[in-house]
């Protein structure tokens, strides 16, 4: 939890900086190229959900819901079970 935790308060703090002028979207998106560059394959979910709750027009609440939905569906198309089931 401490993880998702540091992933939502980031996230938010980026979403609030581009929002309010602190830096440019096109800045971050730059910045997330170059990051992913150094990482390789393998982020391309983890980009799509970042893009979807940092780079928004409108906050989403959560980053959790978009990235636990996409799990689910990796899931489904998999025939995998990653994600615990209560």
């Amino acid at each position: 939890m401490e993880d998702a935790a540091t992933a939502e308060i980031s996230r938010s703090q980026i979403w609030q900086w581009i929002r309010h002028g602190h830096v440019s979207r096109e800045r971050v998106l730059e910045l997330e190229r170059e990051e992913l560059e150094k990482l390789g394959a393998g982020f391309e979910t983890a980009a799509e959900v970042f893009g979807e709750v940092s780079l928004a027009g409108d906050f989403a609440d959560f980053l959790t819901l978009p990235a636990y939905e996409r799990l689910l569906s990796a899931e489904r198309a998999d025939g995998v079970t990653l994600a615990p089931r209560g």
